[in-house]
């Protein structure tokens, strides 16, 4: 490929609406161009980095007995109506009609498909196990698309599903994907991919883990162990906390608090410690907008993940009104009435002498004991686990927070879509049982762009030679200058013939521009030719990221080319 072909602009700037340095620098090389919020066109590099990075996991999913197939990107409604999901499901999927009036929906995710595409074949426990996977379009509504590639609603996603007649057999498979996934990100660059624990959310399921690139850019918060190999998921991890109850309970003490409503505050006026505070967190249904007022320990934050598995629905902050009964900055555990939702969080269980509102205006208590006071309590955890918090695996308070982008993710998904979907096959006994489904995705383009994240310098993307768009970057300095260019061909010619993928620049440009740009497209292997070069006989080979810079001889240049390719694979 010449470069002066390439369709796309490159540019020295970095765009004013790239937060980080993935879209900035895939903008910038002419890797992709935005259309709309979320909603990108691909230039040609990047579709050959993604065409790559797509070949690696056909390899991976071909390698334990995946099955590539397509489903539809427009499906009809009434197969998310089977599961249930076409109602549970917010405005992140597109439904629209057709010209006849009938319900369709965009995919966003292909469970149901998966279902409806193999529901008639698995009859028999003899056809399992058995998996199939795409590589398709997808769409989902996001709310707040980021971070270029990183978060957006039009996307291409390798998902797959498996399906199983028990669940020990799921498990073995699931172990299986699981390693082929850490072979995927290393072969595509990403070694240091880590797996954690993590919250099913829409997909149903019990047990799931995502894939994550630990980054300051990452929107999910991940808790490590530092003494242990546990990591999970904010969303997914445990709080475990060490309740200690002091030997000596003060009386229940009301506290006039005039103009006081923040947890900060009430504690600053009552010189006493957050974490010996209970305060109140208000949320309404979303069906209905029933108040769910949720008691916790005031150092605290809320965990909504677990907060809306707990409930079963939808939840949002609350619109505290006059007429609803609470009164907003005083609420306590202490003769709350009213028809709410009441839950304790495990931080406040078996522990006395804490501050509280006191469902009075303007009034707190001092000497709230949980045991004596609201005796009927039961504690769940719905709390954030913290930084410096106990690990729920070694018990150790070495809980570290990072933040991470999420690569894969995997589920065990249980009997959720075949039994509410009506997919059934018979066992050797004769019985009627509903098949395991287990389900695994990759978003590639956020791949493409994470892999962009973790290898890039100030001047460009620094592409792993495995899924850079080419492996070589042939520079022909002056190429005004006839020597240099019947050379530069030559070898253009020779290395395209040893099927070595090049991108030819002989623009006459200047040296300034021809590197400036070879930095932004981030080829990992450059080879130069000049006339100063070419008067001592030989030509120079450097690697994009710095490491290695060499002369070779005008004769042997394609021999070290392949040679250094060789080693570098």
């Amino acid at each position: 490929m010449k470069l002066e072909k390439l369709v796309g602009n490159r540019f020295r700037e970095r765009p004013s609406d790239c937060i980080v340095d993935s879209h900035a620098l895939m903008v910038r090389g002419g890797y992709m161009k935005g259309m709309a919020n979320g909603i990108f066109s691909s230039y040609m590099p990047l579709k050959r980095v993604t065409r790559k990075i797509e070949q690696i996991i056909r390899e991976e999913m071909d390698a334990i007995d995946g099955q590539e197939v397509q489903f539809p990107v427009v499906m009809p409604a009434s197969i998310w109506q089977e599961s249930g999901r076409y109602e549970s499901i917010g405005k992140e999927m597109v439904r629209f009609n057709d010209r006849s009036g009938s319900p369709l929906v965009l995919g966003m995710t292909h469970e149901e498909a998966a279902v409806h595409l193999v529901r008639d074949y698995g009859e028999s426990y003899v056809k399992y196990p058995f998996m199939v996977y795409q590589i398709q379009t997808k769409f989902r509504d996001e709310a707040r698309p980021r971070a270029g590639l990183i978060r957006v609603r039009e996307f291409t996603m390798k998902d797959a599903y498996s399906f199983h007649t028990s669940q020990e057999d799921l498990e073995a498979y699931y172990d299986k994907c699981h390693k082929a996934y850490e072979r995927i990100y290393a072969r595509t660059g990403l070694p240091e991919v880590i797996s954690v624990a993590s919250d099913s959310g829409m997909m149903g399921g019990n047990i799931s883990h995502e894939f994550m690139l630990l980054s300051p850019i990452g929107e999910d918060s991940i808790a490590i162990c530092s003494e242990c190999d546990y990591r999970a998921n904010m969303e997914a991890a445990e709080c475990i906390l060490d309740n200690k109850r002091e030997d000596v309970s003060e009386e229940l003490t009301l506290v006039h608090t005039l103009n006081i409503h923040t947890i900060e505050d009430v504690c600053a006026f009552l010189n006493c410690d957050e974490k010996t505070s209970c305060k109140a967190v208000v949320y309404q249904r979303n069906s209905d907008d029933h108040y769910i007022v949720l008691f916790i320990r005031g150092d605290l934050e809320v965990n909504e993940t677990k907060l809306t598995n707990y409930l079963g629905c939808e939840i949002h902050p609350a619109v505290i009104t006059e007429e609803c009964g609470l009164n907003a900055g005083y609420i306590g555990p202490v003769n709350l009435k009213g028809d709410f939702t009441i839950l304790y969080d495990r931080s406040l269980e078996n522990l006395n002498n804490l501050s509280c509102g006191a469902n009075i205006c303007e009034y707190h208590y001092t000497g709230l004991d949980m045991r004596r006071d609201i005796a009927d309590a039961e504690y769940h955890d719905f709390a954030k686990i913290q930084e410096g918090g106990i690990c729920p695996h070694c018990g150790k308070p070495a809980i570290t927070v990072s933040r991470g982008i999420e690569v894969g993710n995997i589920f065990q998904l249980g009997t959720k879509y075949t039994k509410s979907m009506n997919m059934t096959f018979v066992d050797s006994n004769g019985d009627t049982q509903y098949p395991i489904m287990g389900c695994y995705g990759i978003g590639v383009g956020r791949l493409a762009a994470s892999i962009c994240e973790a290898h890039h310098d100030d001047f460009g993307p620094i592409w792993p030679l495995a899924v850079a768009p080419w492996q070589v970057h042939l520079c022909a300095v002056r190429a005004d200058n006839a020597d240099v260019k019947e050379y530069a061909d030559k070898l253009y010619e020779d290395l395209q013939n040893k099927g070595v993928e090049v991108i030819y620049d002989d623009r006459t440009v200047s040296a300034g521009v021809m590197f400036s740009d070879a930095d932004l497209i981030g080829v990992p292997f450059r080879v130069i030719v000049s006339p100063r070069n070419m008067k001592q006989n030989i030509v120079e080979i450097a690697s994009r990221d710095k490491s290695f810079s060499a002369n070779a001889s005008m004769n042997t240049a394609v021999d070290e080319v392949l040679k250094l390719l060789a080693k570098a694979e």
